[in-house]
């Protein structure tokens, strides 16, 4: 499993030109589901995305989490974090999982983020979203479990 985070001042997921998904400071969470992927895993990610410190302090370090700073979560499911380009010039997605067991653990993954006080909404899996993201400092860190 891959969480791509990225601090946001703001973000929003629009389909068929409909907001469905919009979130103020807090961050953006694009997540990729692989083959062999279990919930323990999204439980990890979601606790190591809310309490991994890149917010900034009063102090001026990156020292508060996601929950210190009582900022929003937005889920974006994005298998393409499986993109393997080694061979070829089209990119290979055979170590995502299939829909069918990817959904649910998105699901799962955001379920872990509102059990931590964590306001979190989603995009739609498997719908053409357009993604806008604010990004905060850039700041952009990979999880992997």
């Amino acid at each position: 499993m891959r969480a791509l985070l990225q601090r946001v001042s703001s973000g929003k997921v629009t389909v068929d030109r409909r907001i469905v998904a919009e979130i103020g400071p807090g961050l953006i969470i694009l997540l990729g589901i692989g083959q062999g992927d279990t919930e323990e895993q999204a439980r990890y990610l979601a606790e190591k995305s809310a309490s991994l410190r890149i917010f900034e302090g009063p102090e001026g370090k990156s020292d508060l989490s996601l929950i210190d700073v009582r900022g929003s979560a937005l889920v974006v499911s994005q298998f393409t974090l499986y993109a393997d380009a080694h061979k070829g010039r089209r990119p290979s997605f055979s170590g995502a999982a299939r829909p069918e067991i990817a959904a649910p653990l998105v699901d799962k993954f955001a379920e872990h983020l509102r059990a931590q006080n964590i306001p979190t909404q989603t995009g739609i899996f498997g719908a053409h979203m357009l993604v806008e993201i604010q990004n905060d400092g850039p700041l952009t860190i990979l999880l992997e479990k």
